[in-house]
C-alpha cells in the first residue's frame, strides 16, 4: 500500500463515498521488483528443484549452484490484475497474486539435516528513496529490524520444510553516481529439511548396512560366503550412492554428511574384504605350505584368546608324549588287541629288533600229539589221551597239574616256525606304518586345527574393531549436523491458521469417533481427509 496525493477527495463532495475500487491497470503503480529473480535459462534448468510455498507473497525458491546470476526485470509476475482499492485519504491498497521466482544457494554440507537461508531482495528499480520510500508495514519508526516479516496465517505447512524464521531488514543503499539514497527491504528466510523421510529410507538403511559388514567376521571361514556377503554390501552402497545423486543438486563446494557416512561405510566394507581375504589365507593353510613361528603360537593362540574371551575346547584324547610304544601298545592302538596280550611276550618267542619284544603264537593242540593227552599249554587242563597208530608212547609224557609243560613249545620243528615268524614280522612292519600314519595324521590335522584357531582369533579381533569403528564413525559423522541440538520450533505452526485448523480437527476426531460401525466410518473420514491434507501440502 502507499500514499497518492492526487487520489485525494472529500467524500461530503461525493455523497460520502470514501472508498473506491478501480482497475489497478488505470492508477500509478510502483515498479517494486524482486532483484534476485530467477532468469528463465535457470528457471528451466532447476525447474526440478521447484519448492512452493504460501506466504504475504506467493513465492517460489530455487535452489541453484554458486554464480548464478541474478535479474530483475520488473516484472510482477501478477497472475491476476486485481483491482486496487482507493481510500479518500489517498491510500492505496492493492493486493495482487503473485509469484515470485528466486535463486539461492544452498549449503548442503549437513544434508539432510541441514538448515538452508534464502533471501529475497524487493527495491524500486527507477525510483530513489526521496521519490518511494520503501519500509515495512510492521516498521517501527526507531528500527529497521523486523522479526516476523512475513504473514503466516494462510501459509500451507510444507511437507518438507518447516519455516523457523522469517525476519525483515530495510537497508539505504548509496551509490557514487547519485546522493538520493536507494531504499530495500531483504526478506531472510530460514528454513529446516524435515528428516523423517530421510531418517527411514537413507539413514537407517544405510546404518544397517554398515553394522552389516561387522557381522563378515563373525561368518565361519568354511562356510565359503563371506567374500559374498562383502560384495553384496558393496552393491548395496553402490545403490545409495545413486539414490543420493539424485536428490542433492550438484555441486563441488562439499560433501554432504549422508555423502561422508557412505564413503565412510563403503571404505569400511573395501577394507573388510582385504581383512576377510588375509584371515581365509590363514585359514587355509596347513603343514604342507607353511609353519607357524613360536611368536604366532604364543600371540593368537595363548596370549589373544583370553583378552578376547575366546577359550578353546579341551582335546578328549591328548597324544603321549612318549613316542616309544612297545609292540603290544601298537597292536592294541591300532588292531584293538586287548591288554592282556602282554602275558604272552617273551614266551616261545624271539627277539625281533632292539625295541621290542615280538611274541610267537602258541601252537595248537591239536598240531602235537602225546600218547596220555595234549600237554597243558598256556594252562589249559589236559584233553583225553588219544591213541596214537604207529606212534611212539614215549614222544610224549603226560602231565597231571596245570602247569605248561616244558616241552610244549620247545619241540616245534623249524617248519612249523620259520613261516609262523615270518609272518609275525610282516604283521608287525605293518602295525608299526600304520601306527605311525595314524601319529602323523593326528599331528597334521592338529596343526591344521591350529591355523583355523589363529583365523578365529583374527576374525573375533576385527569383529571388535570394525564394531567400535563403525559405532565411533556413525556418532563422529551423523552428530555433527547443529540441527540436532536445536530444540527451535518451527514459526509456521504456530502463526499457520490452516495448520492449526487442522491439527484441531484430527484431534478432535481421534478423541470423539463413536464406536462401533460408527468407529470404522468416522476413521475412514479421518483418512480421507488427512489424504486431502497431504494433497494440499503437496
Amino acid at each position: 500500500e502507499w500514499n497518492d496525493y492526487k487520489l485525494k477527495w472529500n467524500p461530503d463532495d461525493y455523497g460520502g463515498v470514501d472508498t473506491l475500487h478501480v482497475p489497478s491497470e488505470h492508477i500509478w503503480l510502483p515498479d517494486i521488483v524482486l532483484y534476485n529473480k530467477l532468469c528463465p535459462l535457470h528457471e528451466r534448468r532447476f525447474s526440478r528443484l521447484f519448492l512452493p510455498s504460501s506466504v504475504l507473497l506467493l513465492f517460489a525458491l530455487f535452489f541453484s549452484s554458486p554464480g548464478t546470476a541474478p535479474s530483475a526485470d520488473g516484472n510482477y509476475e501478477v497472475t491476476i490484475m486485481t483491482k486496487a482499492i482507493l481510500h479518500h485519504t489517498g491510500k492505496v491498497v492493492w493486493k495482487p497474486p503473485a509469484i515470485y521466482k528466486s535463486f539461492c544457494e544452498i549449503d548442503v554440507e549437513y544434508f539432510p539435516f541441514d538448515e538452508q537461508t534464502c533471501f529475497m531482495k524487493f527495491g524500486s528499480w527507477t525510483y530513489d528513496g526521496y521519490m518511494v520510500d520503501l519500509r515495512h508495514l510492521q516498521q517501527t519508526p526507531d528500527s529497521d529490524n523486523i522479526d516476523i516479516g512475513i504473514d503466516l496465517q494462510d501459509y500451507y505447512i510444507s511437507v518438507e520444510w518447516d519455516i523457523m524464521k522469517v525476519p525483515a531488514v530495510r537497508n539505504e543503499k548509496f551509490y557514487s553516481c547519485c546522493e538520493e539514497p536507494y531504499p530495500d527491504i531483504i526478506f531472510n528466510i530460514t528454513l529446516r529439511r524435515k528428516t523423517l523421510f530421510y531418517t527411514v529410507n537413507l539413514i537407517i538403511p544405510c546404518v544397517g548396512i554398515s553394522f552389516l559388514s561387522v557381522l563378515v567376521f563373525y561368518l565361519p571361514s568354511d562356510s565359503g560366503e563371506k567374500i559374498s556377503l562383502c560384495i553384496s554390501i558393496l552393491l548395496s552402497l553402490t545403490v545409495f550412492f545413486l539414490l543420493l545423486a539424485e536428490i542433492i543438486p550438484p555441486t563441488s563446494l562439499t560433501v554432504p554428511l549422508l555423502g561422508k557416512y557412505l564413503l565412510f561405510t563403503m571404505m569400511l566394507v573395501t577394507l573388510s574384504v582385504v581383512v576377510t581375504i588375509a584371515v581365509l589365507n590363514v585359514n587355509f593353510r596347513s603343514p604342507v605350505t607353511h609353519r607357524m613361528a613360536p611368536w604366532v603360537h604364543r600371540v593368537f593362540i595363548e596370549l589373544l584368546p583370553k583378552v578376547l574371551c575366546i577359550e578353546r575346547p579341551k582335546k578328549e584324547d591328548e597324544p603321549s608324549d612318549n613316542d616309544d610304544q612297545t609292540p603290544t601298545d601298537v597292536l592294541t592302538d591300532v588292531f584293538q588287541v586287548p591288554p592282556d596280550v602282554e602275558k604272552y611276550v617273551g614266551f616261545c618267542g624271539k627277539e625281533y629288533g632292539t625295541d621290542f619284544d615280538i611274541p610267537a603264537l602258541p601252537p595248537s593242540r591239536f598240531d602235537v600229539a602225546a600218547s596220555g593227552g595234549v600237554g597243558p599249554c598256556f594252562g589249559e587242563p589236559p584233553l583225553p589221551a588219544l591213541p596214537l597208530p604207529g606212534g611212539d608212547d614215549d614222544l610224549f609224557s603226560p602231565t597231571g597239574n596245570g602247569d605248561m609243560s616244558p616241552t610244549c613249545c620247545g619241540d616245534l620243528s623249524p617248519t612249523f616256525e620259520k613261516p609262523l615268524l615270518r609272518e609275525m614280522e610282516k604283521t608287525i612292519e605293518a602295525s608299526r606304518f600304520v601306527a605311525q600314519h595314524v601319529r602323523n595324521k593326528d599331528k597334521f590335522e592338529s596343526i591344521e586345527e591350529d591355523w583355523k584357531y589363529v583365523a578365529l582369533v583374527l576374525d573375533r579381533l576385527f569383529l571388535w574393531i570394525f564394531t567400535i569403528a563403525c559405532v565411533l564413525g556413525t556418532c563422529l559423522i551423523i552428530l555433527q549436523a547443529p540441527s540436532l541440538y536445536d530444540n527451535t520450533q518451527p514459526i509456521d505452526a504456530m502463526y499457520s491458521k490452516i495448520a492449526k485448523k487442522k491439527m484441531e480437527l484430527l484431534k478432535m476426531g481421534s478423541e470423539n469417533h463413536p464406536p462401533g460401525f460408527a468407529s470404522a466410518v468416522w476413521k475412514y473420514i479421518l483418512n480421507w481427509m488427512r489424504t486431502l491434507v497431504n494433497e494440499d501440502d503437496h
